[in-house]
């Protein structure tokens, strides 16, 4: 068909990109009606194209969306184009698609040219992102009232200690080693007391401002972390080695590096392998000018291939151990990643785990 044996009427101009089109093409009159469309629309609908034809189109609105609809045609036929106007439209079968229009209109002829593109896909999508984003929320509002009335509880009993350990006449104690117990005892009283004063002073700061960061000096984090776990080290004979040779300063939040090593350090210790001594290994390096921590371990591993998109989720477990609440990595997860940190991972079972810090620039 050339130019000339065209139809002269403009609903039946551009018949082949009408018709192959996979988009909702339609003509619509100003009265309410469609007047001509393309298969795409009874696709979608489920209707043929009498009973599309034959009725208002805001039979075929869902009911909760007519009236925007209704305000949304009266801006049409004030010769206002509509432009990417989302609403649903309910099928023969009762299922529910969302529909995404540009509307021209053309007063000249009465008519309002319109093209939709069915969006019911990524509706569904952002729905079940908003219903995870809600889950989540929920959860770290549960988390945070966990952590404030945990770090709030616990001050108590341990204030406590140290008023028991002030009354203390540590001089009349003649056995050496009771004096050292007792020294073991305060020593690490009063780092759980800095611990959960620094916990509650990071959950107050959350709420108000970004997290504050400072220049840390690794190893005295790592050190004040070790005499608050000196017992535990003993007990399990760690074999610690340290190499903060390519820097021991990072810009970070102290009370989230402690927190890192506290869960690192005791993760390895209660999973180690039996009647293998613990080893671990936690060292700096500098790849491409950015500074990274590495923590490396000899312990039970795990196998990446089954748990390698659960490692930092919260309550995850992957070995059967009494003590285990999937908690731990769950937190160094957001303390690398709320200052724009990354944190890898790789592991094999009974060979030990290898955790890679990388710190924001």
């Amino acid at each position: 068909m050339n130019d000339s044996d065209q139809p002269s009427d403009p609903l039946y101009k551009f018949e082949h990109f009408f018709e192959l089109s996979p988009d909702l093409l339609c003509i619509a009159g100003f009265d309410g009606y469609f007047r001509r469309i393309n298969p795409a629309v009874s696709k979608v609908l489920g209707y043929t194209n009498e009973e599309l034809l034959s009725q208002p189109i805001s039979n075929f609105v869902y009911d909760e969306d007519k009236i925007i609809t209704k305000a949304s045609r009266e801006v049409v036929l004030n010769s206002v184009p509509l432009l990417n106007f989302e609403n649903r439209y309910q099928t023969k079968d009762g299922e529910i698609v969302w529909l995404s229009w540009t509307s021209m209109p053309s007063p000249k002829d009465e008519l309002v040219y319109a093209i939709a593109k069915n969006v019911t896909a990524k509706k569904k999508l952002e729905e079940e992102r908003n219903q995870h984003v809600e889950y989540l929320t929920g959860i770290n509002r549960e988390l945070k009232h966990l952590s404030y009335t945990t770090s709030h509880d616990l001050r108590s009993p341990v204030n406590n200690l140290i008023s028991l350990f002030s009354l203390l006449d540590v001089d009349k104690i003649s056995d050496p080693e009771i004096r050292e117990y007792i020294e073991v005892l305060k020593t690490t009283t009063d780092s759980l007391s800095e611990v959960l004063n620094n916990s509650v002073d990071v959950l107050i700061k959350k709420d108000r401002l970004p997290v504050d960061t400072e220049e840390v000096c690794i190893s005295h984090s790592l050190k004040s972390v070790l005499i608050s776990i000196h017992s535990l080290m003993d007990v399990s004979r760690v074999n610690l080695t340290t190499n903060f040779a390519a820097f021991d300063q990072v810009k970070f939040n102290r009370a989230y590096l402690d927190s890192i090593f506290l869960n690192l350090i005791t993760n390895s210790v209660k999973y180690a392998r039996p009647g293998v001594t613990p080893v671990i290994t936690i060292e700096t390096a500098i790849n491409s000018g950015i500074k990274q921590l590495i923590f490396t371990d000899n312990g039970m591993g795990f196998d990446m291939d089954k748990v390698k998109d659960k490692i930092f989720g919260l309550n995850q477990k992957f070995h059967d151990h009494n003590d285990s609440k999937g908690i731990g990595l769950y937190l160094v997860y957001n303390h690398v990643t709320n200052l724009k940190g990354t944190i890898d991972v790789t592991s094999k079972i009974n060979e030990g785990t290898r955790f890679v810090i990388t710190f924001k620039d």
